[in-house]
């Protein structure tokens, strides 16, 4: 029987992909944002593409807004920006 490979909606891009190849942001129950990098931690999550292009995608149609119903720092953006420019 074959296991189920997890898909997820990138925000960016629009395309389903696995979950594993994409970083995960996070709202906390505490209303903060953060880079989830284990893809277990509690809240609300959106996902991404580990593609700048995705990123400036997202930023332009607020894809991470929408999805974490919040304002995105822009720490995180940066945070991210950084992780896709050392993969």
């Amino acid at each position: 029987m074959n296991k189920k490979i997890p898909l997820r909606q990138c925000v960016g891009c629009g395309e389903m992909k696995n979950k594993k190849e994409l970083f995960r942001v996070v709202k906390t129950a505490e209303e903060e944002i953060l880079l989830d990098t284990t893809g277990k931690k509690n809240g609300r999550g959106a996902y991404i593409c580990p593609e700048v292009e995705c990123l400036k995608k997202a930023a332009k149609n607020r894809g991470l807004e929408r999805s974490l119903k919040a304002a995105v720092p822009k720490e995180i953006v940066d945070i991210l920006m950084k992780e896709m420019e050392n993969r």
